[in-house]
């Protein structure tokens, strides 16, 4: 049963025809297409082309994002195009499950989940080019985040040096997209449009193809889409694809460790390196999740070094780490240079709706757009001490996953980034009243979420497989089948098959809800669809308001420079609130009271 997305096939592994015989024409087929790099190559580019590909259709949508008829005829669009597409590829998986070669259908069933993972985001993508149809601001236009981008690409442009301590690549990209083909700087606004849109895409594929480091294509794919859906954020996607890929980089970095003793001292040493260059890129795109991964991964590092293998597997071991901490380092030196430097002259003061709730709950997001929500009314109260039946089914396989599959590295990493993650949540959220300091610690609500995600899935896995081993021994003993699996693996093909179809259905629903939320809405709203209205609101190069603004005056380009806004505050700083709240939820008088007084 855990053969629902195998990729090493032999010979012993031919699927019987209707009439009982092997089938010897996928036996034949081994060549080129059972080369490794070729299944690996092809992964990633049926993946990359369905996200970005689907993006590109989405241009060719023809609405008016700023009416909700228009807004729902682009939602319903966007479904057409992928079902279109989607249909006939699960039709193909679905065909192989019944009637073809084993071999046939591994390749497809891998292409399947690849493109599937791509095609997830790509929707999500193309929600953002129908919400910002007609306008070439980037959702959020010249405020907020966004505009704190614009300004640090602005800044590198005139080679004004490192953003202070927040991460300096992706501004980089926006800086360098902006000079390619928007002629430098005053296009910054235009070029953060532009990778929006693309980096949302690429979310996908790149949360499949690094699990498929360390799972197979279905459970791989099990993984991704739910998570690429809940966390992506078409405003940041740098920051979350982050988060994404780095556990499970982290889960096969550790797998190597443990099992360096098998390597030469050249491959340990190559090994780290390659993953010392990536968490060092990684850590350059976006560094927030490295903190709160660091304490459980620490530790767990500690417990699966070979001590106990010999000489040579510590020496190796040892080589191993050296060498990714010291690449990583040495590649994310000009950050932490600047965390050392400036980290303690920059506390983050700034609180929203997810402090003013119950720190113990991680099982959903709220941004400051929370339109007519409060910690009064949100999250909702579940029914089992507060727990929803999500919330329940969800512990719950987070337990099975634990229980069974502890020996797992995935499971272990998991535990440990979720361990780690939780006690730093509790430790800044209980120091907060204190030190009247945030330091981001709701985000580790992601995070936390994420490790619960991702053992509920392994869960699932180790339990199938632990039942199917019980079934087959139990079948043997009682001498009612022979050697060889005890469900025939035509059915396991087919209930595979079955399973990344609901998983399709889920991406194509789950992507539209979340495009929705980004539908451009007025700015007395106060909800995510706020970003989008704005970017329709800012004059065009030319000096013209967008197509569909719905303003009768656009506001001008601002072009300016980054500098750090110096913290002049002893005070935590609570949004959202009404003044006549803030005694009761701040613990002080609104501050533009008492400068009225």
């Amino acid at each position: 049963m855990t053969d629902l997305a195998t990729d090493r096939p032999s010979t012993s592994d031919l699927s019987p025809d209707r009439d009982g015989a092997a089938r010897s024409d996928d036996a034949a087929q081994g060549g080129w297409s059972e080369r490794r790099w070729v299944l690996v190559t092809a992964e990633i580019v049926v993946s990359v082309v369905a996200a970005l590909g689907f993006t590109l259709l989405c241009r060719h949508i023809s609405v008016n994002p700023l009416n909700r008829i228009g807004q729902v005829s682009g939602l319903a669009k966007i479904q057409q195009y992928a079902a279109l597409i989607g249909l006939p590829i699960l039709a193909v998986l679905v065909y192989t499950a019944y009637r073809g070669g084993l071999r046939r259908h591994r390749l497809t069933q891998r292409l399947v989940c690849a493109a599937l993972a791509g095609l997830a985001t790509g929707v999500i993508a193309g929600g953002v080019v129908v919400a910002l149809r007609g306008t070439p601001w980037p959702l959020g236009g010249q405020e907020g985040d966004p505009s704190q981008l614009v300004d640090m690409a602005t800044s590198m442009m005139h080679d004004k040096g490192l953003p202070g301590v927040y991460p300096p690549l992706f501004p980089a990209a926006v800086a360098l997209w902006s000079e390619l083909h928007y002629g430098g700087v005053g296009g910054a606004g235009f070029a953060l449009h532009d990778l929006q849109i693309i980096c949302s895409a690429l979310v996908g594929p790149m949360s499949y193809l690094a699990w498929r480091l360390v799972l197979r294509p279905f459970w791989a794919l099990a993984i991704a889409v739910p998570s690429a859906l809940v966390f992506l954020d078409p405003i940041r996607p740098y920051s979350h694809v982050t988060m994404i890929v780095l556990v499970p980089l982290l889960a096969a970095c550790l797998r190597e460790l443990r099992r360096v003793g098998e390597l030469s001292t050249r491959s340990a040493l190559l090994r780290g390196l390659g993953f010392g260059v990536i968490f060092g890129v990684l850590f350059l795109w976006y560094s927030g999740w490295y903190l709160w991964s660091a304490p459980g991964v620490f530790l767990l590092t500690l417990f699966v070094f070979p001590w106990r293998r010999g000489r040579d597997a510590v020496r190796r071991g040892l080589l191993f780490l050296a060498a990714t901490v010291v690449t990583a380092a040495a590649i994310g030196s000009p950050l932490l240079y600047q965390i050392l430097k400036l980290g303690a002259d920059t506390p983050d003061r700034y609180a929203y709706i997810v402090n003013y709730v119950d720190p113990a709950y991680v099982l959903g997001w709220m941004s400051d757009r929370n339109g007519d929500l409060t910690y009064h009314n949100w999250p909702q109260a579940g029914e089992l001490a507060g727990q929803t039946g999500f919330g329940i089914l969800l512990i719950t396989a987070v337990g099975i996953g634990v229980g069974l599959g502890l020996r797992n590295i995935v499971v272990r990493t998991a535990a440990a980034v979720l361990a780690g993650a939780w006690l730093l949540r509790f430790w800044f959220a209980s120091h907060m009243a204190h030190s009247q300091m945030v330091q981001l610690y709701p985000r580790t609500t992601w995070i936390i979420m994420y490790c619960l995600l991702i053992l509920a899935v392994v869960g699932l896995m180790a339990g199938l497989e632990r039942g199917t081993g019980w079934l087959e021994r139990t079948l043997r003993s009682a001498g009612r089948t022979e050697e060889g699996p005890a469900i025939p693996r035509r059915v396991t093909r087919q209930l595979a098959a079955g399973l990344v179809c609901a998983l399709a259905l889920f991406a194509t629903m789950g992507a539209s809800w979340s495009v929705d939320r980004y539908m451009p809405q007025a700015e007395t709203t106060n909800t995510m669809g706020l970003d989008a209205w704005r970017a329709h609101t800012i004059k065009k190069k030319d000096g013209t308001c967008p197509k569909f603004s719905p303003v009768p005056k656009c506001a001008d380009i601002i072009t300016k420079d980054w500098k750090p806004t110096p913290d002049d505050k002893k005070f935590i700083w609570c949004a959202n609130v009404r003044t006549e709240d803030w005694p009761a939820v701040c613990g002080r008088e609104a501050p533009w009271l008492k400068e009225q007084k």
